[in-house]
């Protein structure tokens, strides 16, 4: 008889170049390999969705080199793509994700293709399919919602996966419940976002493409009257690719590459100045967050690629060690987090949720 430490899960996290796929039995990773697109004829297109056929077609020869059989599987797992608002947790993927992943209707993205594969591998729904805390979660505050322009409400777009991850990793490390805590924590990868997670819940976040600190290639926040000015001359595509590929430490040094700039901040003042002032804007944003409710975050969290580097932290707990304990996990990983999720899922452990939300959100 089949036990819970039998079961298949497929985890698949399709990248814009690149499609991730893990395959795990019971609790053990059996194997993983990530697929490199890059030079597919079909890779890059304007319309992501036309890559959903051989992307399905790959993950098909995934399993088939393997000996496994799609209905053996107990469950798949997708990174979530760009939807509706929703609340975190596990998703059942069903038809009303599914054409609102083909439309796109929160842009255009290859996370959209997740959970599109993964319902083609799973026989029509007949192997259970979830996709676990997309970019769109928005459990934000009502008070954060508020720009400043009427016509403009702030919209949540954060790392809602490896933040959601982060948080579970600080409950087992402080011995405390997950709904009990207040934490901080910063994201901080090509992208950053910097969150109040307060009583199991993100309730604020710079919007990780518009708002807070520049980061190794987005702008961040801009002077208002001067992004007007800007944008007078420049045709939109072109200046949002500027703004979320072309800006922040790429735009002032040329180079994506953080372990290479903190090596040469040492020996360069220009290349030093940017490095500290990215340091300096998380480090104030980690404080701004910390000010969403009024007392003292258990902890602040600092996780991500750029945690891996000690320096870094090193300068933005200089200005943040006041707010008490920090706790920095380094990395991220998205195949663990998606797989944890769905073990959750099929073990009971965790309610799943029916896309979309029915109830406010707020």
């Amino acid at each position: 008889m089949a036990t819970l430490e039998d079961d298949l899960i497929l985890v698949i996290n399709p990248g814009s170049t690149s499609t991730k796929l893990a395959l795990y039995r019971g609790e053990a990773l059996m194997d993983s390999e990530n697929l490199d697109h890059s030079g597919a004829a079909w890779a890059g297109s304007k319309d992501i969705i036309s890559e959903l056929e051989p992307r399905v077609e790959l993950v098909r020869r995934f399993l088939r080199e393997r000996g496994i059989a799609p209905h053996e599987l107990r469950a798949i797992v997708a990174r979530g793509g760009l939807l509706r608002p929703v609340r975190s947790g596990v998703y059942l993927v069903n038809e009303a994700m599914l054409q609102d992943l083909r439309d796109q209707v929160g842009g255009r993205h290859a996370s959209n293709l997740g959970g599109l594969i993964a319902w083609e591998i799973s026989l029509g729904g007949r192997v259970p399919s979830f996709i676990v805390d997309p970019v769109s979660v928005d459990e934000y505050a009502p008070e954060a919602r508020l720009s400043g322009i009427p016509e403009v409400p702030r919209r949540s777009l954060l790392h809602a996966l490896n933040i959601r991850a982060s948080a579970r990793r600080a409950s087992r490390d402080l011995g405390r419940d997950l709904a009990s805590l207040y934490l901080v924590i910063a994201h901080l990868g090509s992208g950053f976002s910097i969150c109040p997670f307060y009583r199991g819940a993100m309730r604020d976040a710079n919007n990780s493409n518009e708002e807070g600190p520049f980061t190794v290639e987005r702008a961040g926040t801009l002077p208002a009257l001067f992004l007007v000015d800007l944008a007078k001359g420049s045709p939109a595509g072109e200046l949002r690719r500027i703004l979320t590929s072309q800006s922040g430490m790429f735009g002032y040094l040329g180079t994506k590459d953080a372990r290479e700039v903190e090596r040469l901040a040492s020996k360069d003042p220009r290349v030093n100045a940017v490095w500290q002032a990215m340091a300096y804007q998380v480090a104030r944003e980690i404080v701004a967050m910390a000010a969403a409710y009024p007392e003292r975050p258990d902890a602040v969290v600092i996780t991500g690629g750029l945690a891996k580097s000690q320096e870094f932290v090193a300068r933005i707990t200089e200005y943040t060690g006041f707010l008490g304990r920090h706790l920095v996990y380094p990395g991220e990983d998205e195949m663990e987090a998606l797989f944890s999720g769905a073990l959750r899922a099929i073990r009971g452990q965790e309610v799943v949720r029916t896309y979309p939300e029915t109830e406010e959100i707020g």
